[in-house]
């Protein structure tokens, strides 16, 4: 059996942690019982969601209650075709199955395309970690350690498992994805006195970390699901997945749909049955058919189809713009959001320690640029930093911080400036370069001994051979400024060495209070040359009577995109929530630069957060902006807390520990550079680029699409119900429209089931479709978001669809009703003629209320020609209806007769009464919404 570490190993000397493992701190295990462990314990990787078949994927796409309506209407018309005798091709059955088919195979290949794009961001070599095994070092794949590995830690390694340590030098480690913290935190492997929270276990190191500087010998403690990264993932199982609101409701179209189509069929096939006397089997046949083609006719079969690839389109867009979006719908949805929780660290800021400010003898002096790119300049009062005094003690701090340091700064093949080591000591490097001195002191200094950082000491040191003063030796030291002025009896002025009395240190200690309540961290920097009598070898004793060099703040600098994607945020109505790990001070300033709050306002703890009830922590979570030194329990509540308000919640973030929360969000979103696995795997768009400004594009975007489906909605409901509308008041007033007297037939309908299946599709899906990308033709972004429970389909788009189908019903049947004989006007045409006749005016009356429905309140003839999809999808159905008016085989299946160049421009008038109706309807409208109140 393994043996069991003890319950918390931070708490115990790492010797008796060792044992406890069972394993030697020399040599470590042996490479058989590393393997019956492995066999015992199992790999150290994170459970994994079993992949889903692909079976599964694709019937998935038919879990939808539109689907389930059309799959019903496939089965009524296999019935009414058996009926019939099985006569030829079960032709609607046939038409309606392809639709459900398409629609699934497209939903299919587009989160199938997404999730290979998800893969291809995660493609990367295996984690490798290097471990002592009977005593001799080896590097074996990560998932190969066990509890009681010895894990060899040096500069640039991810550390792969939890581990204690039991020696280090000088290990700086990035716990950023774990803590929030945007520090590299600096190890000692002393055991704690109590319990500490995950950011202060100094002798600990963790899964999913990095090491940025210094070495270190550690003892695996917990694997796989037992590490802390292991404990979020179980959180994250935890955390539901709700349905985004575009799901639901299309899932509530659905529905009430389903209902209509049923109440339908049966009041038209009951009319029917109930207005004619004779009950023949052809009668009731021919019943039966229409109620099918009426249920058809109501339901827009077209629309699980069209919406895929509308929102798959949408998708690509994204796509084009860094976005991969792994569900069709999260597009949409991030459209609707009202609040944006964003981490801070690598998310709104470039997770690029940069120094802001240094201070010396002779003042204050600003460097400019962010990042590592050494782009920018130091300067005083504005302008840039000259010969004299200041340049002269800014070249002393900077080289200094420079020279006490193991950082390393390099341009890539690209371009592009990267750092090796630790981006505090970069800092120092990039500010360097600025002052554009950096070259001169590689060629003037050669190290010759480090005493390396400790949290003890809180400074590091070198001793450099100064090859411009004979090789002579100088002590260089950074640290913690409060340190340093205890260690220093001098300070730099100019090119002068002056002593440093009382008043000279309340000027620094002020100096460094006035950078610290600025948010920047400080660092100082000091130095002394050493006679020929001190050996550099005793460079710790050397710490003293050191020469106070300057103070040197500094801050990871938010994005500068970041600003102006917030204040667009803010524009649209979306509050912009910023929750880190980081420390307090240092969130509220970067929070007041990015303008999420007013300068000078403060960020709430997660401790203060605990000590809040249930009341104090809903009233917090909306009025406070900024949440500092939070643990990942704190952003599930906090997002919770926002849901049941009633807010559309979208959260971003890279690290482990924003992941369940990221889950439980309306939409997660993961950076696709910085982010970890378990992030990317729970969120639902993953940003390639990293970018905040991303965020902001897939809100408009999501905005736009949400107008467009409202737009092609409105276009196949009342196109639908036109057809409804016309069936049923042409049976029930067909004596009046001069329908059935006369005629010979026992009922006589205003339309064949095959025609209005006709008009269903070429109506429904081109110019629909076309809809579905419709140019922006406002600014989406200069209205508030849209509320939870706002339906796309709305009490007034209601209204309007019922306004439109009677129209396009009265203008159908008063054609059939001019080319009949009787009726309300007296005509000499055939049934056949008439009822072709109502037939094109109901298709021509269709394809003019596309115009009518791309908007409810603006005309049809704003932006008349901004997209030419619409105007292609027109005509290619004009064109189809032309020729199933004139082409003799189509005439025969559809019932159709040749019409003249007359009754095609009568049909062409009596059509675009809906736009003109529509027009008059829209500027009522207008005029109400002035006089209403704001």
């Amino acid at each position: 059996m393994t043996p069991e570490p003890a319950v918390d190993p931070s708490l115990g000397a790492a010797a008796d942690v060792a044992a406890r493992l069972g394993t030697d701190p020399e040599r470590g295990l042996t490479a058989a019982e590393a393997a019956r462990r492995l066999a015992a314990d199992g790999p150290n990787s994170l459970r994994a969601t079993p992949p889903t078949p692909a079976w599964r994927r694709l019937l998935a796409q038919l879990q939808d209650p539109l689907v389930y309506l059309l799959l019903v209407a496939v089965v009524i018309a296999l019935v009414a075709w058996a009926l019939e005798g099985r006569t030829g091709w079960p032709v609607d059955a046939i038409v309606i199955a392809l639709v459900v088919l398409l629609n699934a195979a497209l939903g299919f290949a587009q989160e199938a395309r997404a999730a290979n794009a998800v893969a291809a961001l995660a493609s990367m070599m295996a984690a490798t970690s290097a471990v002592l095994r009977d005593g001799a070092p080896l590097r074996i794949p990560s998932d190969g350690l066990v509890r009681g590995d010895l894990l060899v830690l040096a500069e640039g390694d991810a550390v792969g498992a939890d581990a204690r340590l039991l020696r280090c030098a000088g290990l700086l480690v990035q716990e950023a994805s774990l803590t929030g913290e945007s520090e590299a935190v600096l190890k000692d492997p002393a055991p704690l006195a109590a319990p500490a929270p995950l950011a202060d276990r100094l002798n600990m190191v963790f899964k999913g970390s990095a090491v940025a500087q210094g070495t270190g010998l550690a003892v695996v403690t917990a694997t796989g699901m037992a590490t802390e990264v292991g404990a979020i993932a179980r959180m994250l199982e935890a955390s539901p997945e709700l349905p985004t609101p575009l799901q639901k409701e299309v899932a509530r179209i659905g529905r009430v749909l389903g209902i209509a189509v049923v109440v339908i069929a049966v009041v038209i096939v009951a009319t029917l049955l109930l207005l004619t006397e004779v009950r023949t089997p052809a009668v009731v046949f021919t019943v039966l058919l229409l109620g099918v083609s009426l249920a058809v006719a109501a339901v827009p079969e077209g629309l699980p189809a069209i919406l895929s690839v509308v929102l798959a389109m949408g998708v690509q867009r994204m796509a084009r713009r860094n976005a991969v979006v792994k569900t069709l719908s999260s597009v949409e949805t991030l459209g609707s959001a009202s609040v944006i929780c964003t981490d801070k660290t690598g998310t709104l800021t470039r997770s690029e320690m940069t120094i802001e400010r240094i201070v010396t003898a002779s003042g204050e002096t600003r460097v400019t640029g962010v990042g590592y790119a050494p782009d920018g300049a130091v300067e005083l009062h504005g302008q840039p930093l000259a010969d004299g005094p200041a340049r002269a003690e800014a070249i002393v701090v900077l080289s200094g911080g420079s020279l006490a340091g193991n950082a390393d700064l390099r341009q890539g093949a690209g371009g592009e400036w990267e750092i090796q080591g630790d981006a505090t000591e970069a800092a120092f490097l990039v500010a360097e370069r600025k002052l554009g001195v950096d070259e001169r002191r590689q060629q003037r200094f050669e190290r010759v001994v480090e005493v390396p950082f400790s949290s003890d000491r809180k400074m590091m040191s070198t001793v450099e051979r100064d090859h411009e003063q004979d090789g002579a030796h100088v002590v260089v030291t950074k640290g913690a400024p409060d340190v340093l002025l205890k260690r220093c009896d001098s300070q730099r002025v100019g090119m002068a060495v002056v002593p440093l009395d009382d008043a000279a240190r309340a000027r620094v200690l002020a100096d460094v209070d006035r950078l610290s309540s600025a948010a920047l961290r400080t660092l100082a920097v000091a130095y002394r040359p050493l006679s020929e009598a001190e050996h550099p070898a005793l460079a710790e004793g050397l710490e003293h009577r050191l020469i106070y060099a300057g103070t040197v703040g500094m801050i990871d600098p938010p994005r500068p995109e970041a600003a102006e994607a917030i204040a667009q945020a803010r524009r649209a109505g979306i509050r912009v929530i910023m929750i880190t790990g980081d420390h307090p001070r240092t969130a509220a300033r970067i929070a007041a630069d990015l303008g999420i709050i007013e300068p000078g306002g403060l960020a709430l703890t997660g401790a203060e957060l605990d000590g809040l009830d249930e009341a104090g922590f809903a009233n917090a979570v909306r009025t406070v902006s900024v949440y500092a030194r939070v643990a990942p329990a704190h952003k599930l509540r906090i997002v919770a807390a926002l849901q049941a308000d009633g807010s559309v919640v979208a959260m971003t973030g890279d690290g482990v520990n924003d992941a369940p929360a990221l889950k439980a969000a309306d939409i997660g979103v993961a950076m696709g550079q910085t982010g970890t696995e378990v992030t990317k795997e729970a969120a639902k768009m993953i940003l390639a680029d990293d970018n905040f400004a991303t965020i902001v594009d897939a809100v408009r975007e999501g905005r736009a699409l949400f107008d467009n489906i409202r737009k092609f909605l409105r276009y196949l409901l009342s196109s639908n119900m036109g057809e409804v509308l016309t069936v049923f008041l042409g049976v029930v007033g067909a004596g009046v429209i001069g329908l059935g007297a006369g005629a010979g037939e026992e009922l006589v309908l205003p339309l064949l089931a095959t025609q209005i299946l006709w008009i269903n599709l070429i109506t429904d899906s081109g110019p629909a479709l076309a809809m579905g990308v419709d140019p922006q033709t406002e600014d989406v972004m200069a209205r508030p978001p849209r509320k939870p429970d706002e339906r796309a389909i709305d009490t007034p788009m209601l209204w309007g669809v019922v306004w439109t189908g009677l129209t396009m019903a009265l203008a159908t049947l008063a054609t059939i009703d001019l080319y009949l004989p009787g009726g309300l006007i007296a005509g000499e045409g055939d049934l056949a003629t008439a009822r072709t006749a109502g037939f094109t005016v109901l298709v021509l009356a269709q394809l003019f209320n596309c115009f009518n429905a791309r908007s409810e309140t603006a005309s049809a003839f704003r932006n008349l020609f901004v997209n030419r999809w619409l105007w292609g999808a027109i005509a290619l159905s004009a064109g189809l209806q032309v020729a199933v008016v004139n082409v003799p085989p189509l005439n025969l299946a559809f019932g159709t007769a040749p019409l003249s160049l007359q009754q095609w421009a009568v049909c062409v008038a009596m059509a675009s009464s809906v736009l003109w109706v529509g027009e008059l309807r829209k500027a009522v409208v207008r005029v109400k919404q002035s006089f209403s109140p704001a």
